[in-house]
């Protein structure tokens, strides 16, 4: 695995953040944009931080429309956690089916034991019946969450992942501002002690999850 090692403060201290377009500029100004932010000059698929991140108080709601209580659901279990949305056209979708294809190549009950959450940043589009037919498409084990936007900000930026509300720019375009980054946690001590960019292949994801299962640094 292609991977440095920082303290999370070291991190979020020096990381210059950069904003970039997350889709075509067409011009159809009901066709929603995503601007993400990335390291600037970030050579590596994945940090392994010194100070694990606690996992974020998130209590939101499935793609079944019943409560899910993150830290609950997800305590002792290997999980890999996104926040994006599913108008986004393609930094989202790709990331996300780069962890599908990977997790696929798990044995079963490795599959099974893998928690990975897709939380929305756009929850007034994405309702859990419109979170949970994307992801039909991509992985129904995928836990798909909604609620209300503050608190979705408010979990992320705990992580390190910047989120603002999605809004329309000059051009009438719908904009959602997000954070790229997959932060993965250790089934032996619940902290977030990888964080991948988006640059990370399915190859980067294959290799590293079955230590990330056991709880093993890659």
């Amino acid at each position: 695995m292609r991977k440095k090692t920082l303290t999370a403060a070291a991190l979020l201290a020096a990381a210059t953040l950069t904003l970039s377009a997350c889709g075509s500029s067409d011009g159809d100004s009901g066709e929603p944009i995503a601007v993400v932010s990335e390291e600037a000059g970030a050579e590596k698929a994945a940090t392994a931080l010194d100070n694990p991140f606690e996992k974020p108080d998130l209590v939101l709601t499935d793609t079944q429309g019943k409560k899910y209580d993150f830290r609950a659901e997800t305590a002792g279990k290997p999980t890999l956690i996104y926040f994006g949305y599913t108008h986004c056209p393609d930094v989202c979708p790709l990331t996300m089916n780069n962890l599908a294809v990977a997790k696929k190549q798990l044995p079963q009950d490795q599959q099974d034991e893998l928690r990975i959450v897709f939380v929305t940043t756009d929850p007034e589009r994405d309702t859990s019946a419109a979170l949970g037919k994307w992801l039909k498409g991509i992985d129904s084990q995928v836990v798909g969450l909604t609620g209300d936007f503050d608190t979705v900000q408010a979990g992320a930026r705990t992580l390190g992942i910047s989120i603002n509300a999605p809004r329309k720019d000059d051009k009438g375009q719908v904009v959602s501002d997000h954070g790229t980054q997959v932060i993965a946690f250790s089934p032996k001590t619940d902290g977030g002690y990888l964080l991948y960019g988006e640059d990370a292949t399915v190859e980067d994801y294959t290799a590293d999850l079955p230590k990330i299962i056991k709880g093993e640094k890659p």
